[in-house]
C-alpha cells in the first residue's frame, strides 16, 4: 500500500473496546481479531479520510520515530489486513 492510499475499515468491520475483558477487538462478519498494541494505534487512525502517509506522519510525531520506518511497517500491516478483508482502499 503506498503513502497516498486512503484505507478504511471494510463494510461490516468495527473496532470496539471490550470493556469486560479490558481490550480492543476488531469485529468482522463471522470473525474477531484482537489487535496488538501497535496494530491498535494504526487501526484507530484508519478513518477513511487519512492516507497511509498521514497515518505514518501522526505515528512518527506521536512516538518520535523515523517516518520512513513507520511508513514501511504501516503499509505492510495494512496490506496484510486488506488481504484478510479487514481493510479496504
Amino acid at each position: 500500500m503506498d503513502a497516498a492510499t486512503v484505507p478504511r475499515l471494510n463494510r461490516g468491520v468495527k473496532l470496539r473496546e471490550d470493556a469486560v475483558r479490558g481490550r480492543w477487538i476488531v469485529l468482522a462478519p463471522e470473525r474477531m481479531f484482537v489487535p496488538d498494541e501497535i496494530a491498535l494505534e494504526v487501526l484507530r487512525l484508519v478513518d477513511g479520510a487519512r492516507s497511509v502517509g498521514a497515518i505514518a506522519d501522526e505515528l512518527a510525531a506521536r512516538f518520535a520515530a523515523p517516518r520512513d520506518e513507520i511508513l514501511a511497517d504501516v503499509s505492510e500491516m495494512l496490506a496484510d489486513l486488506a488481504a484478510k478483508g479487514v481493510v479496504a482502499t
